[in-house]
């Protein structure tokens, strides 16, 4: 039995339209991405079959496209299709950080920066960089490390900021080992980023770490 054969209700495209995408399970959403099975296998089917290969959806999404295109069902044509899904809610999140203040929007920030770092398989150091009303100028990403590092060079910061003529930066980076608690390491740093900053007053605003699903804020453990 097909899909087409389904009672309506129960069809992914159908039943989404009908109670909105949240009444989706994964396999359900992901069918509707793939649109079509394979052999044997329905849509739903092979969603469930990739969820299970994988791991979970996010382990899916974020599989670099050799892992992914060798899976039956998918393709060059598929992962493209999802980059380009991934990168428009990137590009909506920076576009709602761009209108407002970013002290007006910190679940705003936190869901862009997961969406830019969490999953990521080496450490990737950041920065917001921020006009005199705190909207984003710009982010860049300007340093990458090991699995567990990356080396950080605060002048190089200072000569960004500069650039774009910034009057704030929050600081981000990730940890590829999914656990959001700073270091000490890290704290000792945002300070030193702190003071070169100050000389030329811009403002560190924060720096933020980002896990698989924790975003935790420097800021509001007391370190700046």
């Amino acid at each position: 039995m097909t899909i087409r054969d389904w009672p309506s209700a129960e069809r992914p495209r159908e039943k989404l339209l009908q109670q909105g995408a949240g009444s989706l399970s994964d396999g359900e959403l992901l069918a509707i991405f793939l649109r079509t099975g394979v052999k044997g296998s329905s849509a739903v089917d092979l969603a469930r079959q990739l969820l299970q290969r994988f791991g979970g959806l996010r382990a899916l999404i974020s599989a670099d496209q050799k892992s992914f295109c060798q899976e039956v069902g998918l393709g060059p044509a598929k992962y493209a299709q999802l980059q380009a899904v991934l990168e428009i809610s990137r590009r909506c999140q920076s576009e709602k950080l761009q209108r407002d203040s970013v002290l007006e929007s910190p679940d705003a920030v936190r869901d862009y920066l997961r969406l830019q770092l969490a999953d990521r398989q080496r450490e990737v150091f950041a920065c917001l960089f921020l006009d005199n009303q705190h909207r984003v100028i710009c982010f860049e990403e300007l340093f990458q490390g090991t699995i567990d590092s990356a080396t950080v060079h605060p002048r190089e910061i200072v000569k960004v900021a500069l650039s774009h003529n910034a009057a704030a930066v929050i600081l981000a980076h990730n940890h590829p080992s999914g656990v959001a608690e700073p270091s000490q390491a890290d704290r000792n740093i945002t300070l030193v980023i702190r003071d070169a900053l100050q000389i030329l007053d811009i403002r560190l605003l924060d720096h933020m770490v980002v896990g698989d699903t924790q975003v935790i804020s420097l800021a509001e453990q007391g370190v700046i």
